[in-house]
Protein backbone atom coordinates (compact mmCIF):
# COMPACT_ATOMS: atom_id res chain seq x y z
CA UNK A 1 0.00 0.00 0.00
CA UNK A 2 1.15 3.42 -1.11
CA UNK A 3 1.69 6.26 1.74
CA UNK A 4 -0.21 9.22 0.15
CA UNK A 5 -3.44 8.28 -1.14
CA UNK A 6 -5.76 10.44 -3.14
CA UNK A 7 -8.83 11.63 -1.37
CA UNK A 8 -10.93 9.45 -3.40
CA UNK A 9 -9.14 6.42 -2.03
CA UNK A 10 -9.18 7.66 1.56
CA UNK A 11 -13.15 8.18 0.71
CA UNK A 12 -12.90 4.18 -0.47
CA UNK A 13 -11.31 3.20 2.77
CA UNK A 14 -13.68 5.24 4.91
CA UNK A 15 -17.21 3.78 3.36
CA UNK A 16 -16.51 0.63 1.87
CA UNK A 17 -13.15 -1.09 3.29
CA UNK A 18 -13.68 -0.26 7.04
CA UNK A 19 -17.21 -1.25 7.03
CA UNK A 20 -16.88 -4.72 5.26
CA UNK A 21 -13.86 -5.02 8.06
CA UNK A 22 -15.87 -4.71 10.64
CA UNK A 23 -18.56 -6.67 9.88
CA UNK A 24 -16.24 -9.92 8.84
CA UNK A 25 -14.53 -9.12 12.87
CA UNK A 26 -17.93 -7.76 14.68
CA UNK A 27 -17.75 -11.67 15.92
CA UNK A 28 -14.26 -11.01 18.04
CA UNK A 29 -14.58 -7.26 18.09
CA UNK A 30 -17.93 -6.62 19.38
CA UNK A 31 -18.13 -8.95 22.61
CA UNK A 32 -14.41 -7.68 23.85
CA UNK A 33 -16.31 -3.87 23.02
CA UNK A 34 -18.83 -4.99 25.91
CA UNK A 35 -17.02 -6.49 28.23
CA UNK A 36 -14.34 -3.26 27.97
CA UNK A 37 -17.64 -0.87 28.59
CA UNK A 38 -18.70 -3.40 31.05
CA UNK A 39 -15.81 -2.70 33.34
CA UNK A 40 -15.82 0.89 32.26
CA UNK A 41 -19.94 1.21 34.12
CA UNK A 42 -18.87 -0.42 37.01
CA UNK A 43 -15.99 1.34 37.63
CA UNK A 44 -17.99 4.53 37.41
CA UNK A 45 -20.80 2.91 39.62
CA UNK A 46 -18.94 2.51 42.49
CA UNK A 47 -16.68 5.62 42.13
CA UNK A 48 -20.28 7.12 42.19
CA UNK A 49 -21.54 5.07 44.93
CA UNK A 50 -18.31 5.99 47.36
CA UNK A 51 -18.73 9.56 46.50
CA UNK A 52 -22.39 9.83 47.75
CA UNK A 53 -21.48 7.62 50.31
CA UNK A 54 -18.91 10.23 51.30
CA UNK A 55 -21.06 13.27 50.54
CA UNK A 56 -24.02 12.06 52.66
CA UNK A 57 -21.04 11.24 55.25
CA UNK A 58 -20.17 14.99 55.66
CA UNK A 59 -23.50 16.24 55.49
CA UNK A 60 -24.72 13.98 58.61
CA UNK A 61 -21.60 15.80 60.26
CA UNK A 62 -22.50 18.68 59.48
CA UNK A 63 -25.86 18.63 60.58
CA UNK A 64 -25.39 16.95 63.88
CA UNK A 65 -27.36 14.01 62.42
CA UNK A 66 -24.23 11.53 63.18
CA UNK A 67 -20.68 11.49 64.92
CA UNK A 68 -17.55 11.02 62.38
CA UNK A 69 -16.62 7.78 62.63
CA UNK A 70 -13.37 7.85 64.82
CA UNK A 71 -14.28 6.93 68.42
CA UNK A 72 -15.20 8.91 70.85
CA UNK A 73 -11.82 10.07 73.13
CA UNK A 74 -11.54 7.58 76.31
CA UNK A 75 -11.94 9.44 79.86
CA UNK A 76 -8.73 10.26 81.80
CA UNK A 77 -7.38 7.04 83.40
CA UNK A 78 -9.70 4.56 81.84
CA UNK A 79 -6.22 3.36 79.26
CA UNK A 80 -4.08 2.87 82.38
CA UNK A 81 -6.92 1.10 84.01
CA UNK A 82 -8.16 -1.31 80.97
CA UNK A 83 -4.00 -1.87 80.67
CA UNK A 84 -3.38 -2.85 83.82
CA UNK A 85 -6.85 -5.13 83.08
CA UNK A 86 -9.33 -3.64 86.01
CA UNK A 87 -12.80 -2.92 84.75
CA UNK A 88 -14.05 0.24 83.61
CA UNK A 89 -15.40 2.79 85.51
CA UNK A 90 -19.71 2.60 85.22
CA UNK A 91 -20.93 6.06 83.44
CA UNK A 92 -23.57 6.92 85.26
CA UNK A 93 -26.77 8.49 82.70
CA UNK A 94 -26.96 12.36 83.45
CA UNK A 95 -29.45 13.13 86.80
CA UNK A 96 -32.58 14.31 85.08
CA UNK A 97 -33.37 18.48 86.07
CA UNK A 98 -33.82 21.69 84.35
CA UNK A 99 -32.57 22.15 80.92
CA UNK A 100 -29.25 24.15 80.46
CA UNK A 101 -31.98 25.99 78.38
CA UNK A 102 -32.50 29.77 79.97
CA UNK A 103 -36.48 29.32 80.65
CA UNK A 104 -38.50 31.96 78.49
CA UNK A 105 -42.09 32.64 78.86
CA UNK A 106 -44.58 30.83 76.36
CA UNK A 107 -47.25 32.14 74.38
CA UNK A 108 -50.28 31.74 76.79
CA UNK A 109 -51.75 29.10 74.48
CA UNK A 110 -48.60 26.86 74.43
CA UNK A 111 -48.16 27.20 78.21
CA UNK A 112 -51.94 25.59 78.37
CA UNK A 113 -51.52 23.27 75.97
CA UNK A 114 -48.26 21.78 77.84
CA UNK A 115 -49.83 21.86 81.01
CA UNK A 116 -52.76 20.01 79.76
CA UNK A 117 -50.51 17.74 78.25
CA UNK A 118 -48.15 17.16 81.15
CA UNK A 119 -49.10 16.03 84.62
CA UNK A 120 -47.29 16.04 87.97
CA UNK A 121 -47.37 13.06 90.28
CA UNK A 122 -47.21 13.06 93.81
CA UNK A 123 -43.61 13.16 94.21
CA UNK A 124 -43.49 16.08 92.17
CA UNK A 125 -41.63 14.76 89.21
CA UNK A 126 -43.09 15.85 85.68
CA UNK A 127 -44.04 13.04 83.84
CA UNK A 128 -43.65 13.20 80.01
CA UNK A 129 -46.38 14.92 77.85
CA UNK A 130 -48.65 12.79 75.51
CA UNK A 131 -47.30 12.21 72.03
CA UNK A 132 -50.74 12.85 70.81
CA UNK A 133 -51.03 16.51 71.83
CA UNK A 134 -47.87 17.23 69.54
CA UNK A 135 -48.56 19.00 66.36
CA UNK A 136 -46.15 16.44 63.90
CA UNK A 137 -48.46 13.48 63.44
CA UNK A 138 -46.71 9.72 64.36
CA UNK A 139 -44.51 11.98 66.25
CA UNK A 140 -42.36 8.34 68.15
CA UNK A 141 -41.86 7.15 65.17
CA UNK A 142 -39.74 9.81 63.25
CA UNK A 143 -36.16 9.64 63.48
CA UNK A 144 -34.53 13.13 64.62
CA UNK A 145 -33.66 13.87 60.95
CA UNK A 146 -37.60 13.61 60.28
CA UNK A 147 -38.87 15.85 62.98
CA UNK A 148 -36.34 18.94 62.41
CA UNK A 149 -37.49 18.49 58.82
CA UNK A 150 -41.20 19.25 60.04
CA UNK A 151 -39.87 21.70 62.92
CA UNK A 152 -40.25 25.01 60.79
CA UNK A 153 -43.96 24.77 59.70
CA UNK A 154 -44.64 24.92 63.84
CA UNK A 155 -46.37 27.17 65.54
CA UNK A 156 -44.50 28.99 68.92
CA UNK A 157 -46.53 26.92 71.17
CA UNK A 158 -46.39 23.84 68.96
CA UNK A 159 -42.29 24.17 69.03
CA UNK A 160 -42.82 24.80 72.80
CA UNK A 161 -44.87 21.39 73.22
CA UNK A 162 -42.49 19.14 71.19
CA UNK A 163 -39.55 20.91 73.73
CA UNK A 164 -41.60 19.96 76.47
CA UNK A 165 -41.65 16.46 74.84
CA UNK A 166 -38.11 15.78 74.25
CA UNK A 167 -37.37 17.51 77.46
CA UNK A 168 -39.01 14.63 79.43
CA UNK A 169 -38.47 11.80 77.29
CA UNK A 170 -35.60 11.34 74.67
CA UNK A 171 -33.08 14.27 75.00
CA UNK A 172 -32.73 14.21 71.27
CA UNK A 173 -30.07 17.20 71.04
CA UNK A 174 -30.55 17.53 67.65
CA UNK A 175 -34.49 18.25 68.03
CA UNK A 176 -33.79 20.35 70.67
CA UNK A 177 -31.13 22.95 69.56
CA UNK A 178 -33.44 23.15 66.27
CA UNK A 179 -36.56 24.20 68.32
CA UNK A 180 -34.19 26.32 70.63
CA UNK A 181 -32.83 28.02 67.24
CA UNK A 182 -36.51 28.66 65.88
CA UNK A 183 -37.89 30.01 69.07
CA UNK A 184 -35.01 32.69 69.42
CA UNK A 185 -35.89 33.44 65.70
CA UNK A 186 -32.53 32.82 64.20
Amino acid sequence: MSEHKNPFEHALDFFVFAPIGFVLSASETIPELAEKGRGYVAAARMMGEYAIGQGREKAEQAVGLRRPSSPPPAPEGAEARAAAGEPAAPTAPPPPGPSARPAQPAPEGARARTDAATTTGGNGAVTRPSAETLAIPGYDTLSASQVVQRLGGLSGEELEAVRAYEETGRRRKTILARVAQLQSGS
